[in-house]
């Protein structure tokens, strides 16, 4: 079942936000690692003792594995000092201490760690991954070395790289790592799959947390996200009830729940749920988001009215709500109730008067109840709020629109140029070359018409097009153009009196009569006058 483009939407960002950067850390005795997700919160650090020695097995990094030389007393010594010196943040004398440590036994894998912690610490990941390499080498068996050079991948924006010793970590880890660690590196990974948008892995992953840590309601939810994101929507649903009936008041399980049957082309179902949750859930915002999406489906239905009752209900649920307000406008425009558009955009713009798409939404409808001046001052207002490309381009739009209407094409043009470039449209370009041939400048018009026609051919694009070809004396094309508009719409005068004229230019009297009187015989008085 193919997906909406909303609903794939609404579950990439929710699972995008769970996942933050990966950061190193290391205790007193023990290699460390962390994985801060805003999902559990920053984990308790696990304890994962450093191999003293080397067994030379063979492990999953590429080098292969070196004889380990265990650290003497006084090399030990040497260590903890290394340690304490780091931990109290003296990391000058932390990165002497393991320097000569190393060079006193290169062939022990601790003084590599505590190096690479340190120079990580003091921002220098080259040299940093450089022992994280060494640490390998000597310790090909741990997890530790490929975990952490995926922590430098990921901070220097190498993804691939990042996933790739993640995952090596995480095969790794099983026999070596608590409970606490083996969840950190598996978030570590989730967060990169998610990043890929591999969501058949991320599931797996997922589900391997679960196992870890049954109870965590978020994982749960998590784990439902990417099994529907990976086209297992049905087999997410188990796992989405057992939620629900564990917490039966979570608004976003609720709607992933909808989301699912909206995917699996049972809008119905996915009505009776939202309809079901509303008295679960606690608060008038967790209701309103249940009232959006109940809109948004019965739109998809093709229930635009009812679609606008459900938006009006979430206003009157959480009053605060811009978005619900900006819904609503959305969704009332759209059926060409203008009035009650403009009430609920300028309660969204009240609401929220930083959002320049709201303003850009209100100076639209402001246009289509002719409030041109309005319109045009909303647009400008929307075009200081930092829009983003397709809200700028929809403001310019508008802009260039009420600008024309008020006579003022040389902002209309600038504008509508503006536009057009950002975000090409048949209507921009048919705005554009309107305003190009109301200020005279006919083969700009010519141009920008015929752009219009090549992207969407309408009779009226197709009619100014031709009467701009004839203000710049290209009679044939202009022929051509407004023969195949009366072709397909004889009833056209306009276009008959247009092709009238093009003959005539081209001295073919006989042709152009008949084009004129068909013109005339549909009530065009110009063509009238023409045939005098």
């Amino acid at each position: 079942m193919t997906y909406t483009r909303s609903v794939l939407l609404a579950l990439t960002l929710a699972l995008a936000s769970q996942g933050a950067a990966q950061t190193m850390l290391e205790t007193a005795a023990t290699i460390g690692v962390q994985n801060t997700l805003q999902s559990i919160g920053t984990p308790s650090l696990p304890n994962v003792t450093v191999p003293k020695t080397g067994t030379g097995t063979t492990g999953v990094a590429a080098a292969p594995a070196q004889v380990v030389t265990p650290l003497t007393a006084d090399q030990q010594a040497l260590l903890a000092q290394g340690r304490a010196a780091y931990q109290a943040g003296n990391l000058a004398v932390a990165r002497r201490l393991y320097e000569q440590l190393v060079t006193q036994n290169y062939t022990n894998p601790a003084p590599h760690f505590g190096l690479a912690l340190t120079l990580f610490a003091q921002n220098d990941d080259r040299g940093a991954a450089f022992e994280l390499q060494q640490f390998m080498a000597l310790a090909p068996d741990r997890f530790e070395g490929p975990y952490n050079l995926g922590v430098i991948a990921s901070r220097a924006g190498r993804r691939d790289d990042a996933l790739k010793l993640y995952e090596q970590a995480a095969g790794l880890m099983k026999d070596q790592a608590g409970p606490a660690a083996q969840r950190q590196v598996l978030e570590a990974l989730a967060a990169e799959q998610t990043r890929k948008a591999d969501f058949t892995a991320l599931s797996t992953t997922l589900a391997a947390i679960a196992v870890i840590d049954p109870q965590d309601q978020d994982v749960q939810y998590r784990l439902a996200q990417a099994r529907t994101l990976s086209g297992q929507g049905a087999a997410a649903l188990p796992g989405v009830y057992a939620l629900l009936q564990a917490a039966p008041e979570r608004v976003d399980a609720a709607l992933l729940l909808a989301d699912i049957y909206v995917a699996q082309g049972l809008p119905d179902r996915a009505l009776r749920e939202l309809d079901a949750a509303a008295p679960r859930v606690k608060t008038g915002a967790d209701r309103a988001a249940l009232l959006l999406r109940k809109a948004s489906v019965l739109t998809q239905t093709g229930d635009t009215r009812a679609a606008v009752f459900a938006a009006q209900a979430a206003t009157r649920e959480d009053p605060k709500n811009a978005a619900a307000f900006a819904r609503e406008g959305e969704l009332r425009a759209a059926r060409n109730d203008r009035p009650g558009a403009l009430t609920a955009y300028l309660n969204a713009v009240k609401l929220d008067p930083q959002s320049a798409a709201y303003r850009a939404a209100l100076a639209g409808v402001r246009l289509t109840l002719n409030q041109d001046a309005q319109a045009q001052a909303d647009a400008a207002r929307a075009l200081t709020l930092r829009p983003d490309d397709a809200t700028l381009a929809r403001a310019l739009f508008v802009q260039g629109v009420a600008a024309y209407r008020q006579g003022q094409y040389a902002q209309a043009r600038a504008a509508l140029s503006s536009s057009q470039t950002r975000a090409p449209g048949a209507d921009t370009a048919l705005w554009l070359g309107l305003s190009a041939y109301a200020a005279k400048d006919y083969a700009a018009a010519a141009t920008a018409l015929a752009e219009s026609v090549k992207l969407d051919p309408t009779p009226t694009a197709r009619l100014n097009l031709g009467s701009a070809l004839l203000a710049t004396a290209r009679y044939a094309e202009a022929e051509a153009v407004l023969r195949g508009l009366v072709s397909e719409t004889p009833k056209n005068a306009e276009a008959w009196y247009l092709l009238g004229l093009a003959q005539r230019a081209q001295t073919r009297e006989s042709d152009a009569r008949t084009s004129l009187k068909t013109a005339a015989a549909l009530g065009n008085a110009r063509a009238q006058e023409a045939l005098k």
